[in-house]
């Protein structure tokens, strides 16, 4: 089994908690075609700001990958200014926990293992729809989720 940060925005959060599915862009494939059925996804939201309050990053989720990767064009997603990409490679999901308080994740930057550069943690983050993580960090999070 392996365990996926799925980074996402505040939007498409929403889609994938509404229809329990994931999806990346063209240029993940590689990525999304190494997850397999049963491995764990935590969903990562990027920091958005709202009414000028800024909101951190934040860990919202845990589910359990249902499905195969697939292709399939429908306009669920919102993607980012600047692409037209329908993140059409997905996986269907399962919830497994929503957390009722998000788990702030630049407090968990000293104690994760995969992020090995503490002072430039973005960079683990930034430009990916998904990475692998060390079991260890997913305990970790878990182990906070309320």
């Amino acid at each position: 089994m392996a365990y996926w940060l799925c980074v996402t925005t505040e939007v498409n959060w929403k889609v994938i908690k509404e229809k329990n599915v994931w999806g990346v862009q063209e240029r993940h494939r590689n990525t999304i075609s190494k997850v397999k059925l049963g491995d764990k996804c935590l969903i990562y939201v990027m920091s958005t700001s709202k009414d000028d309050e800024v909101i951190p990053p934040r860990i919202v989720a845990v589910y359990e990958v249902a499905s195969k990767s697939f292709t399939d064009r429908t306009r669920i997603f919102k993607h980012p200014k600047g692409y037209l990409e329908v993140f059409p490679l997905r996986i269907k999901l399962k919830p497994i926990k929503i957390f009722k308080e998000p788990i702030d994740f630049k407090s968990l930057v000293p104690q994760l293992k995969f992020i090995r550069n503490k002072g430039n943690w973005v960079g683990y983050i930034r430009g990916r729809a998904m990475r692998e993580i060390p079991e260890e960090d997913f305990n970790l999070i878990i182990s906070l989720a309320k």
